[in-house]
This record gives structure tokens, sequence and C-alpha cells, in this order.
């Protein structure tokens, strides 16, 4: 873990190097969710090697509000800006639709680039987008999300910035065509495609098959549409990047719920301490004895 008190840490363009040198690595990358800078030290200190910055989860965490479009690019901007400076992880940056048409998108990459994302994804949905387990989807037409990658990729410049495209098309028309608008968003400048939602082992072979040769996300929702696979057994399958969007939330959600029950009963935490994070943990994870070490140094020459 990087303490960014003694160290200058890697620059944005070094992320987005490391994250290319992942996807192309031959591994599947498993990528955690993060809402917030604590749990990005949590992820850090697991060793994991990348960070996926959540729409739902920001949505959720940060705002009270379900993922249906209802944050918007400067809040977005804002968090990633706040998360890049607590981290060296490369982080993937979920970016909605892009909060507009192609000239929207190269402004959303531009500001996203500038906050430190090392990845930015874009889905096919219209602006008022929605989870994609849930349903009810509404897309915008392949070719107009083909000029919005292309808009993506002309904004990044000569920047190693990574695009994912994503299509949630298997919901709304079917497999075939989630696969056939993939390949165009190939065409179009994607560096990484997400087909989500797929519902079936079978469906993601297929994916993984036709495919081949370009890196794939898969989203494992726990509870969601589909299978809940393994890093391994995703990498037998064809994907790249295993995705748990979500898991950390949610499992600090439940952590939570089972906090507060026991308090509001019993009126008491000492019982609990040894399910607490120590305090001494606590201090390290935000690097406490680093900055006294280096307010020391400066306090005392």
């Amino acid at each position: 873990m990087t303490t960014h008190a003694t160290l200058p840490g890697l620059s944005a363009e070094q992320r987005r190097r490391e994250l290319r040198r992942l996807l192309t690595a031959g591994e599947t990358l498993i990528t955690p969710g993060v809402t917030d800078a604590a749990g990005l030290r949590l992820v850090e200190e697991a060793g994991f090697a990348t960070a996926y910055v959540t729409g739902a989860g920001l949505a959720n965490a940060q705002y009270g509000l379900p993922d249906i479009g209802l944050v918007s690019q400067r809040e977005v901007v804002d968090h990633v800006a706040r998360l890049s400076a607590a981290t060296d992880l490369p982080l993937i940056v979920d970016a909605d639709t892009g909060y507009g048409g192609p000239l929207s998108v190269m402004r959303t990459v531009r500001l996203l680039e500038a906050a430190g994302a090392a990845a930015v994804q874009l889905e096919d949905q219209v602006l008022a987008k929605r989870c994609g387990h849930f349903d009810e989807h509404q897309l915008v037409s392949a070719n107009e999300m083909q000029a919005k990658i292309e808009a993506a990729v002309a904004a990044r410049g000569d920047s190693e910035l990574v695009i994912v495209a994503r299509t949630d098309a298997r919901g709304v028309l079917g497999l075939d065509e989630a696969i056939k608008r993939a390949h165009l968003y190939v065409e179009a400048g994607a560096d990484v495609i997400f087909i989500e939602a797929p519902r079936s082992v079978e469906e993601m072979r297929t994916i993984g098959t036709e495919l081949a040769g370009v890196p794939l996300v898969a989203n494992i929702v726990e509870g969601g549409k589909t299978p809940e696979l393994s890093a391994a057994e995703l990498a037998e399958l064809g994907f790249s990047v295993a995705l748990f969007a979500n898991y950390l939330m949610r499992s600090m959600l439940q952590s939570g719920r089972e906090a507060l029950a026991h308090l509001r009963t019993a009126g008491e935490t000492s019982s609990r301490t040894p399910h607490l994070l120590p305090w001494a943990d606590r201090q390290s994870l935000f690097g406490l004895p680093e900055y006294t070490a280096l307010e020391r140094r400066f306090r005392d020459g």
C-alpha cells in the first residue's frame, strides 16, 4: 500500500500502462468494486491489482439512491479524483452512458482522465440508464454507441486510457444482438468489451468464443442474472476481468446491519469488540504511523 504522505506515487499514465499490461498478462483479473477510500484501502491491503469505481455503489453508498442514472457527471468525476488521490491502483470507472451524446462523452472522458482514471466504461443504454441486472432497459442504436466510442477514443488523445464498452443488449434484444454490437464497438475503438447479464454458462462460453482475442469483462452480481462463477471458471470461458462490483459494499452493509442490531438490542459494544477492526489496524490502514513520522521530521528538522 502506498502512503501518499511519504511517497510520490504512480502517475496516471503509469497506472494506465499497468492496467493495459494486466489485461494482456494471460490471467483473469479479479477486480472488486469500491464506493469510498476506506474500501479502496481494504482492496489494496488484500493484494488486488485493480479496483472498480462502481456507479451503482456510488449511488447507493454516497447518495442513498437506486442505480437508475440519478448521479451526475460532475459528482462521478469528483468521486474519482478523491479515490485516485488515495491509491496507486489502476481504477476502472463506471461512467454510465457518458452523460449524453458524443460531445458529452468527450468531455466526460477528458474530465475522468484528468481525475486519474485508468479506464472509462461506457454503456449503450439511453441516458436514464438502469442497473444491468434490473429489467426494462432501453438502448441507443448501435450506430449511436459506435459514435460515442469513437468520441471517447478521440478525446483521450495520446493517453493510455482504456475504453471499456458495455452493451445491455442481451436483456433487450438477445445474445446474438449483444455479440453483434460488441464486434461493432471493437471496430469503433473499444479496448475491452463488457456484455452485461448473460443468463447461463453456455451463453458466457459463446461470448468467449465469438469474441476470442478481445479482453472481456464478466460482471458477477450475487443474486443477479449471471451465473456466479469463480475467476478460474471465468478464465476457462475466455474472460479477462472477473468483476465483483458490489461484493465489498454488500458485505460491509450486512456487517453494519448486524452490528447496529446488536447495539440497538444490547445497548453496548464491548461484547462485539472481537468483531471490530482493531484500533491499531485502523490507524495503520490509513497511514497514521507514516504521517506521524513525517510530521516529526518537519517539526524537528
